[in-house]
């Protein structure tokens, strides 16, 4: 059995169709990314592998749980403990500082305060941004939004990573870094991350590609 099994997803808002079936199987500590034009149906799969989108039909299977069998409180535990999220617009609480954004999928898990804050600190410390930790995130460069975003990601030490267009709001070098970091994230922290992108240089670092066009993957 593949890792994440996405068996016959289908998906409408009223009366308009986006996912039309569609099917997948990916690999643990896979990098797979899915492209298409926009308005193929790309976010919506993702938010439906993420559990953030219940599909009007169809299955996802994860680790070999059947997430949408699961109950609401059980599928929120699982969604926090088992995916991290990086959205291209980073989705930083304004509030907060890179730390405190960082600690949140722990904290919302009830994880002990101080174990999760030395967490948080060692994922900033890989990202070489140990120095902006206090910093909010009107503070910080875009590169570095991002950084923290993928630190959140990887919080929870999740054994999927979905990314949707990450590099969209990225310069030609912080993209160039993004890209290496995710390889880098898969290799030492062995993960399986599913990216929707237009990034053509993201995709070529990939292990597969799917494209989708008009709610179905090929």
């Amino acid at each position: 059995m593949a890792y994440i099994e996405i068996n016959n997803i289908h998906h409408s808002f009223g009366n308009l169709e986006v996912l039309k079936g569609v099917n997948m199987k990916i690999e643990q500590n896979s990098f797979v990314t899915i492209m298409g034009k926009s308005g193929a149906g790309k976010t919506t799969l993702l938010q439906v592998v993420g559990t953030l989108l219940t599909p009007t039909s169809g299955q996802v299977i994860i680790d070999n749980t059947d997430v949408f069998k699961l109950k609401d409180k059980q599928l929120a535990a699982f969604r926090n403990r088992h995916i991290g999220f990086i959205f291209q617009f980073h989705q930083l609480l304004a509030e907060f500082t890179a730390l405190e954004n960082i600690m949140m999928p722990a904290l919302i898990a009830k994880t002990n305060y101080r174990q999760a804050q030395q967490r948080a600190k060692e994922l900033l410390d890989r990202m070489q941004l140990s120095e902006r930790l206090e910093h909010k995130p009107s503070e910080l460069s875009g590169g570095e939004k991002q950084r923290v975003a993928v630190c959140r990601a990887l919080m929870m030490n999740p054994s999927v990573i979905l990314a949707d267009e990450p590099s969209g709001s990225l310069d030609s070098q912080n993209k160039k870094e993004l890209h290496k970091l995710l390889l880098d994230v898969k290799q030492q922290f062995k993960q399986t991350i599913i990216v929707v992108t237009h990034d053509e240089e993201l995709a070529k670092i990939s292990d597969k590609v799917y494209m989708m066009q008009d709610g179905v993957v090929k």
